[in-house]
């Protein structure tokens, strides 16, 4: 069935159409014409060019059926940075407080914040920035350069050649000084004579370094071209030795000689061992292996590999700037550690090489003391017993003591000998201490002989009992037994009455006259919380 070439309004067009077609099939209807004025073949499916009857026929609504690639709408075209329209003079309803400007409130300024703002100074108005509103396409969206403007890269590129400018006119400022310094160093005539040729260079340089780089004719350059169709990009290649020297699988042509490996390009050994060395310029790779950095490159991979079988976590080729960092620290401290070692051997057993010259007397073993031997070699006169010192002080006397503590013993106690104090660290008064010492001791002996002559029999202490009301209870007090038996069966009452409440009466009478054995009676049944004894009874 061919496909509706027209929209329709409603279900009964549509029906209508479907009965036109049927009639068209039976031949009953009359066949439709194209634009062309040609029949148009039922059998044929046609291509919709206008929507169905159920969709807005005014506008395509399939994406092939309008043109999507290019939207009027889109532009690519970016925002103005920093252009003003308008720049008013007083401040205006509306406006931004803080800066004056009609184009953003105060919530969104990103002017200063004022201490006071334009709205109320009217000064300093700031100007309406340019807003703009347009619309990207996809690629617009998503360009990261989009708005980018070229021209200011040129600031980069400046700071850079800046920043390398002054890095070469430091150096070649520092080049220069050393040059200079090193010319002016040289002392003597005769000096000067002999390194005549060294000045003369050293001068050469100067001048070479005070020539502009451009300027130099770098004779030492090989201009090489690698990598290229025409040959390789030309690059800069210093000439690492003259090529009129002799290579070194020439210097010696005996079969037997050292072996030369052209894959790397080494020979260990000495090509020419019985030459003589001051003429010879290549002695072999070993001698390069065991001179210059090479041994101290040696040293620091061993200690790498002793430090990480210890269990230190460092490594040469994983990290050869921290293993070199710590190869140097561990020298600083071996060095440290062997200079304070010296130092401490040097104290304690001193230096001979640094104290003062023997006198004669004492190399030549030379004195005027006449001293007597015997027989066996013992000394009979002219020399005194030398007494062996410990390590400890000794013979030390201080505050104005003439002997050492421990000098002196009495009574199972210490002293000094000079003025027999038995009291460590005391001050020395000499034989006037002494005699205070002892009228003091003779005075304290007469007092005791006296107490012990006066002393008599000790009065029989009488125990004081206590009234009624707290003062001392009289001779003449006597308390009735009976009495007394009738105040304890009380207190024991009102105890029990405190003790059950139920028991307590109403009428309670009170007076004010306690009786002798009423506070007996309390003295005894009172609970006395002090006493520690008081939950065993």
């Amino acid at each position: 069935m061919a496909t509706a070439s027209v929209a329709f309004k409603s279900r009964e067009d549509h029906r209508k159409q479907i009965e036109l077609e049927e009639a068209r099939k039976a031949g009953l209807a009359p066949a439709e014409l194209d634009e062309d004025g040609k029949e148009i073949n039922p059998h044929i499916p046609q291509y919709m060019s206008s929507a169905p009857w159920y969709l807005n026929s005014e506008k395509p609504s399939l994406k092939h059926q309008r043109n999507w690639k290019s939207d009027p709408n889109y532009t690519k075209s970016w925002y103005d940075r920093g252009a003003k329209i308008y720049q008013a003079e007083i401040y205006r309803k509306g406006a931004c407080q803080n800066c004056g400007a009609m184009t953003h409130t105060a919530k969104a300024c990103m002017d200063r914040p004022r201490q006071i703002g334009a709205k109320y100074t009217n000064k300093n108005i700031a100007p309406d920035e340019k807003i703009e509103s347009f619309e990207l396409d996809y690629d617009g969206k998503r360009d990261r350069w989009n708005g980018y403007d070229p021209s200011t890269y040129h600031r980069v590129v400046d700071i850079y050649e800046a920043k390398e400018d002054a890095r070469k006119k430091y150096l070649k400022e520092q080049q220069i000084k050393k040059l200079e310094e090193k010319n002016n160093n040289q002392e003597g005539d005769d000096a000067a004579t002999s390194d005549g040729d060294e000045e003369d260079d050293d001068d050469l340089r100067v001048d070479e370094a005070k020539v502009d780089e451009s300027r130099q004719m770098d004779f030492a350059k090989v201009e090489k071209r690698v990598r290229t169709t025409g040959g390789g990009s030309t690059g800069t290649v210093r000439n690492l030795r003259i090529r009129e020297d002799t290579a070194k699988y020439l210097l010696n042509l005996d079969i037997n000689s050292a072996h030369y490996d052209p894959k790397t390009r080494s020979m260990r050994e000495d090509p020419l061992p019985d030459a003589d060395p001051n003429d010879k310029f290549y002695s072999g790779d070993n001698q390069y292996r065991d001179s210059g950095q090479a041994a101290e490159f040696k040293q620091m991979n061993m200690h790498s590999s002793a430090a990480f079988d210890k269990g230190q976590d460092m490594h040469m080729q994983a990290a050869p700037s921290q293993a070199e960092l710590l190869y140097k620290n561990f020298k600083v401290a071996k060095d440290k550690l062997k200079t304070q070692t010296k130092d401490t051997i040097m104290e304690k057993y001193g230096n001979a090489s640094t104290e003062d010259e023997i006198p004669m007397e004492l190399l030549l073993g030379q004195s005027e003391r006449q001293v007597e031997y015997d027989r066996a070699g013992r000394i009979i006169k002219g020399q005194e017993v030398i007494l062996p010192k410990s390590k400890y002080e000794e013979d030390v006397l201080a505050n104005n003591h003439t002997s050492v503590w421990g000098s002196w013993w009495k009574d199972h106690q210490w002293g000094y000998r000079c003025c027999q104090q038995t009291i460590r660290n005391s001050y020395c008064t000499g034989s006037a201490g002494i005699e205070a010492a002892e009228a003091s001791l003779d005075l304290l002996k007469a007092n005791i002989a006296r107490k012990e002559a006066c002393e008599e029999s000790p009065k029989k202490v009488e125990e004081k009992r206590m009234a009624a009301w707290g003062t001392d209870v009289p001779e003449d007090l006597e308390l009735n037994e009976e009495a007394l038996a009738n105040a304890l069966k009380k207190e024991d009452e009102r105890k029990r009455e405190e003790k059950d409440e139920r028991k307590r009466k109403y009428n309670v009478k009170y007076t004010n006259d306690v009786t002798p054995e009423e506070m007996e009676a309390y003295q005894m049944k009172r609970v006395r919380h002090e006493d520690p004894v008081k939950d065993s009874l």
